[in-house]
């Protein structure tokens, strides 16, 4: 994962929870493809129909709600989003998101400053959303220096084994 995450938004409303991410009808499903071909069907069964490859997740407050399964975070990753925006996330699913290497970004408001189809640069170490070919350009948080290490390893587990390989 590059510092800079490119890519198409598609939005969605306040309140998304795991179970409109990644409906549990699905669990029993083991490919990660096959789990991406769900993604986001609790709100909409077509909703992937409107993704342009890749794309970013834009949502309003308590991004994630629900249960803690880390389905919602592997749906969204197996569909070909590079990252999520939400005005707020639920503190599981932001956690799970870092640690399987699935950008999470805090920025009040982003749902009203985008549409569907806009496309984005979101510099990470930088703290910048900017949207090509207009004057926007949001502040957000910048990712602590830990955070953006398993950002870069694609997750916490690739993080840990890498860290062992190092210390050994």
């Amino acid at each position: 994962m590059a510092g800079i995450v490119k890519g198409y938004v598609l939005r969605v409303g306040n309140n998304i929870d795991t179970d409109q991410i990644y409906p549990g009808r699905y669990l029993e499903l083991t490919d990660p493809q096959e789990i991406g071909k769900h993604a986001m069907e609790g709100v909409d069964p077509f909703f992937l129909r409107r993704l342009k490859h890749p794309g970013i997740l834009v949502g309003g407050k308590n991004f994630g709600c629900g249960s803690s399964r880390e389905h919602a975070v592997i749906t969204l990753i197996h569909a070909g989003f590079k990252a999520v925006i939400a005005d707020s996330f639920a503190r599981i699913f932001y956690r799970n998101a870092i640690n399987l290497g699935l950008p999470a970004i805090i920025c009040p408001g982003i749902a009203q400053q985008v549409e569907d189809g806009t496309y984005m640069e979101i510099d990470l170490y930088d703290g910048l959303i900017r949207i090509p070919g207009s004057d926007t350009e949001i502040t957000v948080a910048k990712m602590p220096p830990y955070v953006m290490a398993i950002l870069e390893k694609g997750g916490l587990v690739s993080y840990l084994r890498s860290a062992s390989r190092i210390e050994k």
